[in-house]
C-alpha cells in the first residue's frame, strides 16, 4: 500500500469517513504525496493532454485575446497577466510570444503563476525563463498576486478543485463520503450525517430519486467570487475553460485518469489524476452576484474558430513538410472537433462593467 493511502486510512481511522472534496484535496495536494506535488502529469508519457500541449495555436490565439482585452481597457501602463494552474507554462509561453506583436502590451505585462506545486513550478521555470521574456512571478494562491488591472486565464484549473457530493437515500440529502473496508481492502463510498439544512441542493434539484448525486464545488465558487472581485475593483477580464456542464443538475461526474485512461478514483490515491466536471452556471451565478459582464459560456470549438484557428492553422501549414501539415490538421480537429474537446469543454469570460464584448461572444 502507497503512502498517502496509509495516511487516508489513518485519518478515517480517527475521526470517521471523510468527505469526497477532503479525499481529493488529499489525493492531488498533499504535501509529498499529492498527484500534483510530485510529478509531470502532462503529455504523452503524462496521463492526459491538455490543449496547449496539443498545439501552439490554443496559446497564441489567448494571447491575442490577451493583448486586445488590455486594448479594450484603454492599455494601462501596468497590467497583471495571471494564469491559475500553469501547467508546464506552455500556454503562458505560447500566449506570451503572440502577443509580443504587440509591443505596448509586452512592456506593460507582469506575469503571475498562480501554482503550489513545486514539481510544475520548476518545469514552467524551464519553460518560461529565457533572456528575451520578463522574469514571472509565482504565487500560491490567488488572493497573493499584487494588485491593479489584470488578465486573468485559467484552463482546465477549475475541474481539479477538490467537490462536496450529496447522494439522495429514500428520504433525505446526505453528504456523500468515503471510508475504508477493511474486508475488501479499499475504499468505498457511504453515506454520511443526514442533511439538517439542504441550502447546498438547489430547490428545484431536492426532489430527487433516491441514489442520485449532486456536486458542489465550494472552492470554486469562493476563487471565483474573489477573481470578479478584483476585477470588478481594478479592471480587467478572465478567460475560464474547461469541461463541464451549463446547468446545473443531478449527477455523478467524478473520475480518474491514469496513462490516458479511465481509472477508479478510489483506487491507488495520488497516482491519478482525479476531477469533477466544472459547473459553470455557478461560476456564472457568483459573477454575476458580484455584478461584472458575463459572457458565455460557449463551446470551446466555437470560441477557437471565431478567434480564428482555421486561419493560424493555414498559415502554419505554407511551406510545411507533408507530416507537419499532417499534425497540424490533427491539432486543428482536436481542439475545435464536435467528437474531440471541441463541445465537451466551455469557455466563459467575465470583465468590467466599462469593458465590452470579447471578440468571440455572439
Amino acid at each position: 500500500m502507497s503512502d498517502l493511502l496509509e495516511i487516508i486510512k489513518k485519518e478515517i481511522s480517527g475521526a470517521g469517513p471523510i468527505t469526497v472534496s477532503r479525499y481529493m484535496e488529499l489525493a492531488l495536494a498533499h504535501p509529498q504525496f499529492g498527484y500534483y506535488m510530485k510529478q509531470d502529469p502532462f503529455g504523452q508519457d503524462g496521463d492526459f493532454i491538455t490543449a496547449p500541449e496539443i498545439s501552439q495555436m490554443f496559446g497564441e490565439l489567448i494571447g491575442i485575446w490577451a493583448a486586445v482585452v488590455w486594448q479594450g481597457m484603454g492599455s494601462p501602463k501596468k497590467i497583471n497577466l495571471v494564469e491559475l494552474g500553469p501547467g508546464r507554462g506552455t500556454l503562458m509561453a505560447d500566449c506570451t510570444r503572440a502577443a509580443a506583436a504587440l509591443e505596448e502590451f509586452e512592456e506593460a505585462v507582469r506575469i503571475y503563476l498562480v501554482e503550489t506545486s513545486p514539481a510544475l513550478r520548476e518545469m514552467q521555470k524551464k519553460t518560461l525563463l529565457s533572456p528575451d521574456m520578463r522574469m514571472p512571478a509565482w504565487r500560491d494562491n490567488f488572493d497573493d498576486v499584487d494588485e491593479g488591472p489584470l488578465i486573468i486565464i485559467a484552463n482546465e484549473f477549475f475541474d481539479a478543485l477538490p467537490i462536496d457530493q450529496y447522494e439522495k437515500s429514500d428520504s433525505a440529502w446526505h453528504a456523500r463520503t468515503i471510508d475504508w473496508d477493511s474486508n475488501a481492502g479499499a475504499f468505498k463510498y457511504t453515506l454520511g450525517k443526514k442533511l439538517d439544512d439542504e441550502s447546498p441542493i438547489p430547490s428545484d434539484l431536492r426532489i430527487a430519486p433516491p441514489g442520485a448525486i449532486f456536486e458542489h464545488c465550494p472552492v470554486g465558487e469562493k476563487i471565483m467570487r474573489s477573481i470578479a472581485t478584483r476585477i470588478k475593483k481594478f479592471g480587467g477580464a478572465a478567460l475560464i475553460i474547461d469541461y463541464g456542464h451549463i446547468e446545473r443538475g443531478i449527477g455523478d461526474t467524478l473520475q480518474a485518469l491514469k496513462n490516458h485512461s479511465y481509472f477508479d478514483p478510489l483506487l491507488s490515491p495520488g497516482e491519478a489524476d482525479i476531477t469533477a466536471h466544472v459547473d459553470f452556471s455557478l461560476l456564472a451565478h457568483v459573477a454575476e452576484d458580484v455584478g461584472v459582464n458575463i459572457f458565455g459560456p460557449v463551446p470551446q470549438g466555437a470560441f477557437l474558430s471565431r478567434l480564428g484557428l482555421r486561419q493560424r492553422a493555414d498559415s502554419l501549414m505554407l511551406g510545411a513538410a507533408k507530416e507537419q501539415i499532417e499534425e497540424i490538421e490533427g491539432a486543428h480537429a482536436r481542439l475545435v472537433g464536435a467528437e474531440q474537446m471541441g463541445t465537451l469543454f466551455k469557455v466563459i469570460a467575465i470583465s468590467s462593467a466599462d469593458l465590452g464584448v470579447p471578440p468571440w461572444a455572439e
